[in-house]
């Protein structure tokens, strides 16, 4: 199912509702354990398991990911939000892909970090680098980190990546580039269409839905709830004869996994 069109979206003459997470009571009612409980829990996860990643990866980066898994699977269940992964089998063993999936929230990575069942490198901005023990932790695993001010340094980063995928190791990519404001998809860039190409890798359709709803962008305050992760068939990008032909067959296939209201973009208290 496509997206709807712009004019589909504001039939009516109606706007789309903005997002408005401080009126919703289940998030009212959730903060002082947020503050109490998951706040200090997420702060010593990422020290230890940021920690761990370091010196694991000495000896080992694919053992040394797994300590990202460690970190998002407590953070998630701190939060009480349940996390559904369907398409599992879509992936194929020791095959790696270019997972292309769309960015809601802070819990699209926690959701992919520890329930995708896949290694993988984020494709990520060059500024987490320098995020105590996240960052390090990130940096000693081998993810990709890019300058997006600069696209030459991007595409250098890129460059040296490419050895590391291989073995059934993954690339992930959000190709909106920052996350929605109000859950419906933005624009598509091409970089992980090009590195799909280049390296002659699947790319792998991936949509998340309902991580807004659990912790919208510019909220400080999680809620419990439901995000799902939808994998679809692999893509040959070969197929397409030009990348615009591609990036539009995948964003349609990365929007009919989102719901009626995240497709237009009313993603709201209650929703």
């Amino acid at each position: 199912m496509a997206e709807p069109a712009l004019d589909e979206r504001n039939a009516g003459g109606a706007e789309p509702r903005p997002p408005r997470p401080w009126r919703e009571p289940r998030r009212w009612l959730f903060a002082p354990w947020t503050v109490a409980v998951l706040y200090p829990v997420i702060a010593l996860a990422t020290t230890f398991w940021g920690a761990a990643a370091v010196a694991l990866s000495a000896a080992s980066r694919s053992v040394a990911f797994y300590c990202g898994t460690a970190w998002a699977w407590i953070i998630v269940r701190t939060s009480f939000v349940r996390i559904r992964v369907e398409g599992r089998e879509r992936m194929a063993r020791g095959q790696s892909y270019v997972i292309l999936t769309n960015h809601q929230g802070d819990y699209d990575i926690l959701a992919l970090y520890g329930f995708l069942g896949r290694e993988f490198r984020w494709v990520m901005k060059e500024e987490l680098r320098r995020v105590p023990f996240l960052g390090w932790g990130c940096a000693a695993i081998g993810h990709i980190f890019v300058d997006r001010s600069n696209s030459q340094r991007a595409i250098a980063s890129l460059e040296a990546a490419k050895p590391r995928l291989r073995g059934g190791i993954s690339v992930v990519f959000f190709p909106e580039g920052t996350r929605s404001p109000d859950g419906r998809l933005l624009p598509f860039k091409k970089g992980g269409f090009v590195m799909a190409r280049q390296l002659g890798l699947p790319i792998l359709p991936v949509t998340i839905s309902g991580s807004m709803r659990v912790l919208p962008k510019g909220c400080l305050f999680p809620r419990p709830g439901t995000v799902r992760v939808r994998i679809h068939p692999p893509l040959d990008a070969a197929a397409w004869a030009t990348d615009a032909e591609l990036v539009a067959a995948v964003r349609e296939i990365v929007a009919s996994g989102l719901d009626e209201a995240e497709r237009r973009g009313r993603v709201g208290a209650g929703a």
